[in-house]
């Protein structure tokens, strides 16, 4: 096996040891979509169409995925979004 390819088994290994976590976000029938766009905006870095897009899907399918990442990324921005009354939660 020449050293190229060992390289890329090595990365192929290392890229399925790394986990990413989803952060949901789930329809109700209590916040606006302007509260739920803003609230995208601050918790999860979204743009404005980002985040309008994210609240039309969580509007029509029922929920959304928002953010990908790191658990210790995506803590503190589900816990924002609780905060703001929103239904989410990291899977």
């Amino acid at each position: 096996m020449s050293s190229k390819e060992k390289t890329l088994e090595d990365l192929l290994i290392k890229e399925e040891v790394v986990t990413q976590n989803e952060i949901v976000l789930y329809n109700d029938d209590v916040n606006t979509f302007d509260h739920v766009i803003e609230t995208l905006i601050y918790a999860c870095d979204h743009t404005a169409e980002q985040a309008e897009q994210c609240s039309l899907i969580v509007h029509y399918k029922g929920k959304c995925t928002v953010k990908t990442g790191s658990f210790d990324d995506l803590k503190p921005r589900c816990t924002l979004l609780l905060d703001a009354g929103l239904s989410a939660e990291i899977i």
